[in-house]
């Protein structure tokens, strides 16, 4: 989701120095085609420095999760030789739609699970759960285990059934994927680093952008960067936060932005949301939504769970005495909501405007011998300006409207009645 329009925003243009995968999102796990075009390569250098793109058209009908496991496993053996410390990043395509596997995983679930696609969604997770068996005895026989540190995570809470898709359950925490509440922000995680941790469990407040400076803190660790004469980034909004995980410290970090979005998306928020966490306090303005009820798991049913319009223009929950979210208490803490508001407003006016662009036509895979290309560096036409936002501060607090409630509850509609509700 960084971009492919150009070579620019591709992966060794961004700093990795071998890339295996895709560019878009939401492929076939088989044929590694989305729409019409196939996306599935190997970028690397060659000996003479060169940059290579390599389309996988050879790998049609090999299984994405295997495949990005087998080629994790050969890194490893070839990265067992060298001095420096190395990263690898492994994105599985698991368990994004299209939900698909082989059927010797299915079968591994045949007596016990009769939902069809609940079988499939566990048997897509039995998938990627033996390539990362396979990587950590890779590792363990290239020597590397004990000086390597795992870190497993995901992107968003699991996906409740908003969209028709497999449903998953984050209770008690309220709501799912695309939501601003507990049940779409926390993603479960571990870390696994031999003689380094102690089984623990830590529940300090962290953010995705945390990881690179606690990775770099890491590396300086190793002795390769000198304490006296750092090498240095550019501003981070990250924090180094490896003492909170190893020895249970306090986070150094007290609040982050869950999202600032003014544009509607589809299975999504209608009109213009915002959220904040700032120590204790969770503020959402707009909507927080959908999904916005809870989802228990089969045979929990002791809190409703509504797909639909939320209660308020303006939450704010105390996520410590309150993680499920179930009371709103901006009635009577509205200074509280002032001062997180004004952050909010704060954050919004040094945000990069959107960049967002309609459909280019110039980029569909039939001008590409039916593969998807950075199109924009095939041609000399430049598309329309970027969309740029508005300088008028939406954040004003003012009522949803009937119209805004009523497209929040066509959000809610299953897959087979979804409509484009807007224009992308």
């Amino acid at each position: 989701h960084l971009g492919m329009h150009k070579w620019a925003y591709t992966p060794l243009y961004r700093g990795f120095d071998d890339y295996f995968g895709y560019y878009l999102g939401g492929q076939n796990y088989d044929s590694h085609k989305k729409d019409n075009g196939l996306d599935f390569r190997s970028d690397y250098y060659d000996k003479d420095g060169k940059f290579v793109d390599e389309l996988r058209w050879d790998l049609d009908g090999r299984y994405s999760a295997e495949l990005y496991s087998d080629h994790t496993v050969d890194l490893v053996n070839k990265l067992k030789s060298e001095e420096n410390p190395f990263f690898i990043y492994l994105a599985y395509q698991s368990v994004h739609a299209p939900h698909m596997v082989p059927q010797r995983y299915i079968d591994q679930y045949s007596s016990h699970i009769t939902d069809k696609k609940e079988k499939v969604f566990a048997a897509m997770v039995s998938s990627m759960d033996e390539g990362i068996g396979n990587i950590t005895k890779a590792l363990e026989n290239a020597g590397l285990a004990d000086n390597t540190i795992i870190v497993f995570s995901s992107d968003n809470g699991g996906n409740v059934n908003c969209c028709g898709k497999v449903s998953s359950s984050n209770y008690p925490y309220r709501g799912g994927k695309r939501a601003l509440y507990e049940g779409g922000v926390r993603s479960p995680s571990f870390i696994w680093a031999r003689n380094r941790l102690s089984p623990s469990k830590s529940n300090a407040m962290s953010h995705v952008t945390d990881w690179l400076p606690t990775f770099w803190s890491l590396g300086s660790l190793q002795g390769r960067l000198k304490p006296n004469k750092p090498i240095k980034t550019k501003p981070l909004d990250g924090v180094d936060q490896w003492l909170a995980i190893s020895e249970n410290l306090p986070s150094n970090r007290t609040e982050f932005v869950i999202n600032i979005d003014p544009k509607p998306i589809r299975c999504g928020h209608q009109v213009p949301h915002a959220g904040l966490r700032w120590k204790e306090w969770k503020l959402i303005i707009g909507q927080g939504c959908p999904p916005s009820g809870w989802y228990p798991a089969p045979g929990l049913t002791d809190l409703e769970n509504p797909c639909g319009p939320h209660d308020s223009y303006i939450e704010l929950y105390n996520i410590i005495e309150d993680p499920s979210e179930t009371r709103n208490v901006s009635d009577k803490f509205p200074d509280i909501v002032k001062m997180l508001t004004e952050k909010i407003q704060a954050y919004n006016a040094t945000a990069v405007p959107l960049g967002n662009k309609p459909h280019d036509p110039a980029s569909n895979p039939k001008n590409f011998n039916f593969t998807w290309m950075p199109w924009l560096d095939m041609f000399d036409e430049v598309p329309d300006e970027t969309y740029t936002l508005t300088n008028e501060l939406w954040l004003s607090g003012n009522e949803l409207s009937e119209e805004d409630i009523s497209s929040s509850r066509d959000a809610c509609l299953t897959s087979d009645q979804v409509i484009d509700l807007i224009e992308f």
